[in-house]
C-alpha cells in the first residue's frame, strides 16, 4: 500500500493530477499506520499479519 500510494503521488506530481496526488497521499498515510500498528504487534482488523 506504501508502494502504491508512492507511485501515485509521484505520478500525480509529474502529470499536475491533482485528484492522483490525494489519493497517493491518502495510502501512504493508510499504509504507513498498517505498518506502525503491525511493527509494534498490535492485532490491526483481527490479524496479526496481513499477506
Amino acid at each position: 500500500m506504501i508502494v502504491l500510494g508512492a507511485i501515485l503521488l509521484i505520478l500525480g506530481l509529474v502529470i499536475k493530477m491533482s485528484i492522483l496526488t490525494y489519493i497517493g497521499v491518502v495510502l501512504l498515510v493508510i499504509g504507513a499506520v498498517f505498518w506502525i500498528l503491525g511493527s509494534v504487534g498490535r492485532p490491526v482488523g483481527g490479524r496479526k499479519a496481513w499477506y
